[in-house]
């Protein structure tokens, strides 16, 4: 996954590059991604609503736990664990929908022309980070 994000990182700028001695250069755009899933207070919801699932698939394993035999435990255990995966993806899948559709509004408001992430740029591009944590509350 790294190094795919890498492989795009670079292909976004080599393509920012070769573009801009066509006409104006494009404004890039910086987005520190690990402040928004800290700071964005929707993500917060999502993120509140994952940990609530999994205290919830554990508080009743737990409370069930005396009254069925081991095997029986495991069973459950495992289909609460899958219960879990299943919910933490789709509540990722939320997240990254969320982020790009804000992400696409302010590039576009700010008419950017490549948006890339914080982590692999150590100067220049515009930083739209606060402004993608506030369109999404």
């Amino acid at each position: 996954m790294r190094i795919k994000f890498l492989w795009f990182t670079l292909f976004l700028l080599a393509a920012s590059l070769l573009l801009g001695g066509c006409g104006s250069q494009p404004a890039i755009g910086v987005l520190d991604v690990n402040k928004v899933m800290s700071d964005s207070p929707k993500i917060k919801v999502l993120q509140d609503q994952l940990n609530a699932k999994g205290k919830d698939l554990s508080d009743q394993l737990e409370k069930d736990k005396p009254t069925i035999s081991d095997e029986e435990f495991k069973t459950r255990q495992e289909a609460a664990y899958n219960d879990f995966l299943k919910t933490k993806k789709d509540l990722e899948g939320q997240i990254d929908g969320d982020i790009k559709q804000t992400l696409e509004q302010v590039s576009k408001d700010k008419k950017l022309g490549v948006v890339i992430y914080k982590t692999s740029i150590a100067q220049g591009g515009v930083d739209i980070t606060d402004e993608v944590i506030s369109k999404m509350q």
